[in-house]
């Protein structure tokens, strides 16, 4: 078994993974064993698998891109799996997990943070870059063990350019595209503010309410994505024009695993389309497992929330 005996079990915003140190770059998972550990039933239960190794360890990166990482001052390498087995490019809840981890295995050393010039910050390697996390501490509203992630450079399709049905459930939605370094379809539900977007849900959308939606079953865009995308459903409930804030639910189907609690590059492909509709650029975003804060601006993406380590597992050998 390519899976150490003891491994953690960590959330973000209920987003949830199992998660082990493979300083040495022996422990690389099987998709089978990814299944396997992440199966509800039968394994351990989560959302997907994090892996965190060194950047050189993690086999389907070139050299250029490990060379890169390390330049960075990334030391460790978020390698995330989804729960079906297939890679992921990103995760913005599993990096807030991945530095907690980080930081109570105490792996972190000088240079995994020299880059971000803050002696608490951690540059953690992603296959969609380094991501630099900064950890705020308790917040009354976010939750215990928040950091802020610089999720970085967003790019955005045109407004309404798919349309969105889900299987067995009458309507359909338009929604727009968002690139946050893996692929995603934001679709405008609802809006509760009465004020920017409410004209857009109500043209774009003949689905029920939020909370009405099926989401277990997978959502089908027209167009198609090639590899395919995870769907956001969002209502905004408010907005204030003169804080430049607003206020959201959400939720996701993430492609490779379901509807889940939270997803970060979820909350911020969000982010971005709704200041794309609205003008307003910071969001408070409540999903299913918790409140987030996302702050779009012209060059990136930040996403501020909790992250908990659940407990330790010791893993009986498998037969």
């Amino acid at each position: 078994m390519s899976i150490p005996d003891t491994v953690f079990k960590a959330h973000g915003t209920g987003n949830d993974f199992v998660v082990y140190a493979d300083p040495e770059g022996r422990y690389e998972p099987s998709e089978d064993e990814v299944v396997w550990l992440t199966d509800r039933h039968r394994g351990i239960g989560g959302d997907g698998l994090l892996r965190i190794t060194r950047p050189r360890f993690v086999s389907d990166l070139s050299e250029e891109e490990i060379r890169s990482a390390e330049q960075s001052g990334a030391q460790w390498f978020m390698d995330y799996r989804n729960a079906d087995g297939s890679l992921a490019q990103m995760c913005g809840n599993g990096t807030r997990a991945s530095a907690l981890f980080i930081q109570r295995m105490d792996l972190g050393d000088g240079d995994s943070v020299k880059a971000a010039g803050h002696a608490d910050c951690i540059a953690l390697g992603t296959r969609a870059g380094v991501k630099t996390l900064t950890p705020l501490g308790d917040d009354d509203l976010l939750g215990h063990d928040v950091f802020r992630v610089d999720m970085g450079e967003w790019r955005i399709g045109p407004l309404m350019e798919h349309t969105v049905s889900i299987p067995g459930i009458d309507g359909r939605i338009r929604g727009t595209y968002v690139d946050m370094g893996n692929p995603h379809v934001v679709c405008l539900i609802g809006d509760r503010s009465n004020d920017f977007a409410q004209e857009v849900a109500r043209s774009s959308s003949t689905l029920p309410e939020l909370e009405m939606l099926e989401l277990t079953r997978k959502p089908v865009v027209e167009p198609a994505l090639a590899e395919g995308q995870n769907v956001e459903f969002v209502r905004v409930e408010s907005v204030d024009t003169a804080k430049d804030a607003g206020t959201a639910t959400m939720r996701v189907h993430e492609r490779g695993v379901g509807e889940t609690l939270s997803c970060g590059t979820g909350l911020c492909a969000t982010g971005v389309t709704l200041r794309a509709l609205t003008g307003i650029s910071h969001w408070t975003i409540h999903v299913r497992g918790g409140v987030l804060q996302v702050d779009v601006d012209d060059d990136a993406v930040r996403l501020t929330g909790s992250a908990t380590i659940v407990g330790t597992i010791s893993l009986a050998p498998r037969r």
